[in-house]
């Protein structure tokens, strides 16, 4: 998909989840589980879609969309570790390359994995994206994913 007409697309999912979101959810998990819905279903690349939230000081899976994840993901390893201890978004075009990756599904390919904060600008977990694709998420997806983070707040 050309960049111009997946931010077309993402500008329409984010009204649509800010719909939801404004007219229906009191709490973040509600929100969480409406995103993680519409992303996966709306977008093409998306093969895994999910929240890993902190847990007393474990990173552990809340909701998500695609095939069976992993529970807990090891400490200051892998890419979601990475958007934690940064507090920035992160892009891997190729997770093989990535030091310390953690394989939840063999099939994933690219991730991107975008910090989420809570109102008092905390970071409380992250937004995590697998595609079957090399290569699948760009500048576009980041724009975008982190703006529709903000919905939860």
């Amino acid at each position: 998909m050309d960049k111009r007409k997946k931010a077309s697309r993402y500008a329409r999912l984010f009204e649509q989840i800010r719909t939801l979101v404004e007219k229906s959810s009191n709490n973040p998990y509600s929100t969480m589980a409406t995103i993680c819905a519409v992303l996966h279903y709306k977008m093409d690349h998306y093969f895994w879609t999910g929240f890993y939230l902190l847990q007393e000081d474990r990173l552990q899976v809340a909701a998500y969309q695609g095939p069976l994840a992993c529970i807990d993901l090891a400490k200051d390893t892998g890419v979601c570790w990475a958007g934690i201890n940064s507090g920035k978004t992160v892009v891997v075009q190729d997770v093989e390359t990535f030091p310390g990756h953690i394989a939840c599904d063999s099939r994933s390919r690219s991730e991107i994995v975008v910090p989420v904060r809570n109102k008092a600008s905390e970071i409380i977990g992250v937004l995590d994206v697998d595609s079957e694709s090399f290569g699948a998420f760009d500048e576009v997806d980041k724009e975008w994913l982190e703006k529709i983070v903000t919905l939860i707040g």
